[in-house]
């Protein structure tokens, strides 16, 4: 597959310095640096609300067609944003009254948002200007419901994006185990169909997000979140876009469901996939959790319900269940984390740089060694067997994980 000429790979969902636990080092140009070093084609600009992140968008990026250009480099206006606020929830009965009340729970969600213009952008900000402060954290939080929050984005502008972040993960993704919600309709009720798309997470895949009913008729992209620019993080998740040239015709993709595919990591690499505690050093599978009866064997407390949990948890189709409409996509592990696995340093160590960066100068981009790259060419270029042999494991999805748990990232093992 021709990315280059054919296809953008997207990745639409990361953070500024001014998000909390990012690197201090994230500037504009980094990021167009090292997109294109990973084989991006379109970022995010992330963190708009900033109001210094966003002068700084203001300054250098030049719009067209929606795109706003790094030199060549096209961005999208994107953002996060926390919503943290008590609902109404299940009913439950009174045993000494027989009378019946609906209990108040909090909920807690992450929201992606895309945006067509720095108008558009101001207005936001105008609006969340009235319900809190933006200057404090790239992903503020605001005490909005997630129905009036898009309602409120809908009169701005119809082609605002409204995309449920990481939809597992407990805390904040809206079907995550603490999050408060069930259902994306008990979130946003009667704004439900400006809903189009739901982003996976890292600790979830397509395969997992099947098996609930009501995602059936909603696109699922992928997006790294990452919190950096190096090439382990950014771009670790995207989507893959049939190659266009405007902001109007990305977000066409989106709700209309005809994007190319997407790239996923392993969900085991995600930091959320099983249950436990990180303190405790303890880690276990969903079956093993309900041997336990939710308590962790080391303190004793409740266990982190993790995403593989939560998506059996929820399901209404069995496991195998593909959508008509369901688009394909790749399971890829960094590539800096092959080379780590493969030399036993770890991923930031001088001699898998020095291998990562004479492979870039031999093939150009990370995701055309990772998705094109013949073992032909692979050979002829004198890369080492073994990498090779993981290079194509990898792209065929057949890496082997240690599932990730209550914060602490998979680990890739040799199998």
């Amino acid at each position: 597959m021709d990315f280059k000429n054919n296809e953008m790979i997207a990745d639409l969902h990361l953070h500024s310095r001014f998000s909390r636990a990012c690197s201090k080092n994230i500037t504009i140009p980094e990021l167009v640096k090292w997109a294109k070093v990973k084989g991006l084609n379109l970022l995010g600009t992330s963190d708009f609300t900033h109001p210094v992140w966003l002068s700084e968008i203001k300054d250098l990026l030049v719009e067209k067609n929606g795109f706003y250009y790094y030199q060549d480099f096209p961005f999208i206006l994107s953002g996060e944003i926390s919503l943290m606020y008590t609902q109404e929830g299940q009913e439950i009965k009174s045993l000494e009254t027989n009378s019946t009340s609906k209990i108040r729970r909090g909920r807690r969600i992450h929201l992606l948002l895309l945006v067509p213009n720095l108008e558009a952008v101001d207005k936001i900000n105008a609006y969340l200007d009235t319900k809190g402060r933006r200057d404090y954290d790239g992903r503020p939080i605001f005490k909005i419901p997630g129905d009036e929050f898009v309602r409120e984005m809908m009169k701005i502008s119809k082609d605002i994006e409204v995309i449920p972040a990481h939809i597992w993960t407990p805390w904040f993704g809206i079907f995550g185990s603490k999050s408060g919600f069930d259902s994306l309709k008990e979130c946003f009720k009667d704004e439900i169909d400006n809903i189009h798309a739901i982003e996976t997470g890292m600790s979830s895949d397509p395969p997992m997000n099947w098996r609930i009913k009501e995602l059936e008729d909603k696109a699922i992209v992928s997006f790294s979140d990452s919190h950096s620019f190096w090439p382990w993080r950014l771009g670790r998740e995207a989507t893959i876009f049939n190659k266009v040239n405007s902001y109007e015709e990305i977000i066409k993709q989106i709700r209309e469901n005809s994007f190319v595919a997407t790239i996923e990591t392993d969900p085991g690499y995600g930091i959320y996939h099983y249950d436990g505690h990180r303190n405790c050093e303890f880690s276990c599978s969903p079956e093993k959790t309900k041997e336990l009866g939710g308590l962790c064997p080391v303190c004793k407390g409740k266990l982190t319900l993790g995403v593989d949990y939560r998506v059996e948890e929820l399901a209404q189709n069995k496991i195998g269940f593909k959508p008509e409409n369901a688009k394909p996509f790749y399971k890829l592990l960094p590539l800096h984390e092959l080379i780590s696995l493969n030399l036993g340093f770890g991923m930031q160590s001088l001699k898998v740089w020095t291998v990562y960066n004479d492979l870039i100068k031999k093939f150009e981009t990370e995701f055309n060694i990772l998705l094109n790259v013949s073992r032909e060419d692979l050979i002829q270029k004198e890369v080492d067997a073994k990498l090779i042999g993981l290079i194509l494991k990898n792209r065929v999805g057949n890496m082997k994980v240690i599932p990730g748990y209550d914060g602490v990232y998979g680990i890739p093992i040799l199998s």
